[in-house]
């Protein structure tokens, strides 16, 4: 089935924007433009029902069952249950209280494993536990492709080692790692994982359940919705970690790594995500099924998109004597974040890109281990080339002949 992407395209306000007419949009990775849902829920709240919640009076009653629907529908499209997941003001805040628990719940000697793939957020805080004396162990990518080899995991494996951090795919290698196979390799250590899923959810929203990670985090801002962080947790193993919010919320799986008050209108906002993939699966397919398997079918036709568009992408790339493509060149196996290291500055090619009607990034984009890992110079960085599904063929040729101009 081919992805309808007039109607896609209808779902986002930010195409009849009178001051982004004429350019393309290949930054998404930074951040994707907001789906209609998710601003008119954001817009009902502030407007109808910016008060307090869950007290008896209707304004504050319906902003609390928007806030409960929110995280219901959203756990269940990710095929888990409603108190495994909760909202957070970032996914780098999230993570930064999920180390706080661990360094509680852990003794010193005891080992957690952090690639040098990752985005900064979901390393940075657990390295900081060396300094209470856990171990911190480095899963290395290879320097030439980027690619995290399972089988150097299984090396840093022992019975020291509480938890494995990495990510679904990183946001400048882009390939997509095996989230179950890693988990499973993890599980049969006694180790937990957490697994940082940025890069991957615009893509399309992952079947946390059938992936197995304890622990999966990503931001709404790049999944179409506000600013949140959210964040799954696993039962079993949110209920071993202390308590990191009030202390008489310890018993609410959902408010034990929230020390923060919620903001109440965009954690209700987020139900416009889903309303956003209930959108595209009944324009699509529109026959009966779970919220999981709407979800799993939304992220097939995303994906199929994408493929399609970073096919001729890579070809263009990878050709070029005075470019090194970070990551595989196979566009199935990665995400359309594609990273480019250039023989000159990457924000000042993204500079030359933007007079041409193309929005991108140069930088190291939070990735400077892995970055450095891979001999690129830091003070270069690299240009970033990143899109989704609303994506046109003809933004991705308005793209290649922009980078024949400047390349």
């Amino acid at each position: 089935m081919t992805l309808d992407l007039n109607f896609v395209r209808s779902q986002f306000p930010a195409f009849d924007v009178p001051s982004l007419q004429g350019q393309a949009f290949f930054e998404n990775a930074g951040g994707s433009y907001t789906c209609t849902p998710v601003i008119d829920r954001l817009t009902r709240f502030y407007n109808e029902r910016k008060v307090q919640p869950y007290a008896p009076y209707e304004a504050s009653r319906l902003g609390g069952e928007e806030m409960d629907e929110a995280r219901s529908r959203l756990a269940a499209m990710l095929g888990v249950e409603t108190e495994e997941l909760s909202f957070g003001p970032s996914t780098t805040q999230n993570a930064y209280v999920l180390a706080q628990a661990f360094a509680e719940m852990m003794t010193p000697g005891e080992a957690i494993v952090v690639t040098n793939q990752d985005h900064e957020a979901n390393s940075g805080p657990w390295r900081r536990l060396a300094a209470r004396g856990i171990e911190i162990r480095e899963w290395q990518v290879d320097p030439e492709t980027g690619h995290l080899d399972p089988t150097r995991l299984e090396n840093l494996l022992d019975e020291k080692v509480r938890l494995v951090c990495f990510p679904h795919c990183s946001n400048v290698v882009g390939e997509i790692n095996p989230v179950t196979e890693i988990t499973a390799l993890a599980h049969a250590a006694g180790a937990f994982t957490c697994v940082d899923g940025v890069s991957y959810a615009p893509h399309g929203f992952a079947n946390v359940g059938e992936l197995g990670p304890d622990i999966y985090l990503f931001s709404a801002y790049k999944t179409y919705g506000p600013h949140q962080g959210v964040m799954v947790i696993r039962r079993a193993l949110g209920t071993l970690l202390p308590n990191q919010g009030h202390h008489f919320n310890g018993d609410s799986l959902y408010k034990r790594f929230t020390p923060a008050g919620p903001d109440h209108a965009q954690v209700a906002a987020c139900a416009g995500m889903v309303d956003y993939i209930d959108a595209l699966y009944d324009h699509h397919i529109g026959e009966q099924a779970t919220p999981a398997k709407r979800g799993q079918a939304v992220h097939d036709l995303m994906r199929g998109h994408e493929i399609d568009l970073l096919e001729p992408l890579l070809a263009a790339v990878k050709s070029r004597n005075s470019v090194r493509l970070i990551g595989p060149s196979d566009a199935r196996r990665r995400a359309p974040t594609v990273a480019l290291a250039l023989n000159r500055s990457g924000e000042d090619v993204a500079a030359e890109l933007a007079s041409r009607g193309i929005m991108a990034g140069g930088g190291d984009f939070y990735a400077g281990r892995a970055l450095s890992a891979m001999g690129v110079d830091e003070t270069t960085g690299v240009l970033r080339l990143s899109f989704t599904h609303y994506t046109s063929a003809e933004e991705i040729d308005k793209l290649l002949a922009a980078l024949d101009d400047v390349l």
